[in-house]
């Protein structure tokens, strides 16, 4: 399901997106109006658009680069300057075990592939949760859950690493620890421009925790971006179902 709230102009843009809920694949959205050039009359306002792109993830990680590759090639055909992808975009595993096995540092394969796709379409990607193997991976074992920007060059400009992990007792579900295998990211980034205004990078369950969206809207953030993985229970608690 995909949540957004459009508020004035220099007040916040918010994508709350989350993967596996019914409504369209791929959702092609206008941000705030911005000028056009100079040599346009000021009066005339150009809406840059974005792309949304859901994604139902599984353990196959060439076959998951496949289907989100297929969404931002359609947004680029579409005319979008961005595309969003939700957390988890690289894979969702069978178990704990097999999501370290399958992680990788940002220098690897699989964001090398997304760099080329970037280029390739000449647009930003927003990798919205890549499980990272960091510097300290040999001493800790541990990953980190990395929100990447990347520039329509292919070139990374921002990465957030997710502060806040969900471990949360869930009826019906059972026990949910994302730190038994995920390290806490040390900070936060500062908004990053881009060609639809200065977005501000998080991750899921870090919406529970207003002083990080405040903190990057006093920084000047225009967009402030939740890509999440909900589940079968948590994702209904938080989204109303989109209409048919």
């Amino acid at each position: 399901m995909l949540g957004f709230i459009v508020r004035p102009p220099h007040q916040l843009l918010s994508f709350l997106l989350c993967p596996g809920l019914q409504i369209p694949r791929l959702s092609v959205l206008c941000a705030q109006p911005r000028p056009r050039a100079m040599a346009i009359s000021s009066s005339s306002w150009e809406l840059p658009l974005v792309a949304v792109c859901q994604v139902t993830s599984t353990p196959d990680k060439q076959e998951n680069f496949k289907t989100c590759a297929e969404l931002v090639r359609e947004a680029a055909r579409l005319g979008a300057c961005l595309a969003f992808l939700p957390e988890a975009f690289d894979f969702i595993a069978r178990d704990p075990a097999e999501t370290l096995r399958l992680s990788e540092p940002l220098g690897g394969n699989l964001l090398g592939e997304y760099t080329q796709l970037a280029r390739e379409c000449g647009l930003w990607l927003s990798l919205g949760g890549f499980h990272e193997r960091g510097q300290d991976w040999e001493q800790t074992q541990k990953i980190y859950n990395c929100h990447v920007l990347l520039d329509n060059k292919g070139s990374v400009v921002a990465t957030y690493r997710k502060t806040h992990l969900c471990d949360v007792e869930i009826p019906g579900q059972g026990p949910m620890h994302e730190s038994n295998s995920t390290i806490p990211g040390p900070s936060l980034e500062s908004p990053v421009s881009t060609p639809v205004g200065k977005i501000g990078l998080a991750i899921c369950y870090d919406m529970r925790f207003p002083e990080l969206s405040l903190a990057l809207a006093q920084a000047g953030a225009e967009i402030l971006t939740y890509p999440s993985a909900f589940g079968s229970v948590t994702g209904p608690a938080h989204w109303e179902p989109a209409s048919s």
